[in-house]
């Protein structure tokens, strides 16, 4: 369960310094550091229940929600995330893992992102369209469909079998709201390839 100090410290009432008794707990292996100020009771707490709470707003995304959806065969270890309008990029590491955070237009980011539950925990993940869509944003500019056939399918290592299950409706809905050529690209793309 996710606890912040507040909340710890006013259970603390009966402690002078309430701040070394936090201290104590960590060490002792009680309480669980995610960031300053937030706390895990639980050290068995997979990282990605707790990306949305060390830095936010953000979702899931990029490469982990690629290999999340069997998009890319890696298992990805750091839990890389959206975000918007933050204008820099951020990286924690506690004994949760490695988390990354980085922008993608504001028009886009709202748009297809799904709310999960378990076991108590709410996160938020794109779909596998907007992961794609966000991965493919960050990269450096393709300028025809052997680049972007060459960039999915030997780059990023995409499952040939999964990409075809993508609802192009979606990723042309999303390549207006990127202003990226590299998603107008794959929509391109997916549009003719779908039709051959």
């Amino acid at each position: 369960m996710i606890i912040t100090s507040d909340i710890l410290k006013e259970k603390m009432q009966n402690y002078s310094n309430k701040d070394t008794k936090l201290s104590r707990e960590v060490k002792a292996g009680k309480i669980f550091k995610i960031i300053n100020g937030l706390y895990e009771t639980n050290p068995n707490t997979p990282g990605y229940l707790l990306a949305g709470s060390i830095y936010g707003p953000s979702y899931i995304s990029f490469e982990y929600a690629l290999s999340y959806y069997g998009l890319i065969p890696e298992r990805v270890n750091t839990v890389t995330c959206a975000t918007f309008h933050k204008k820099k990029k951020k990286r924690y590491v506690n004994s949760f893992g490695i988390f990354t955070y980085r922008d993608v237009p504001d028009m886009a980011y709202p748009e297809y992102i799904l709310l999960k539950m378990e076991d108590g925990y709410s996160y938020q993940i794109a779909t596998p369209e907007k992961a794609l869509c966000d991965k493919i944003y960050t990269l450096s500019p393709l300028s025809n469909y052997n680049n972007i056939e060459n960039m999915l399918f030997n780059d990023l290592r995409i499952d040939e079998e999964e990409f075809q299950k993508l609802d192009v409706n979606k990723v042309e809905r999303l390549s207006d709201l990127y202003h990226s050529t590299n998603v107008k690209l794959l929509a391109k793309y997916m549009r003719r390839n779908l039709n051959e």
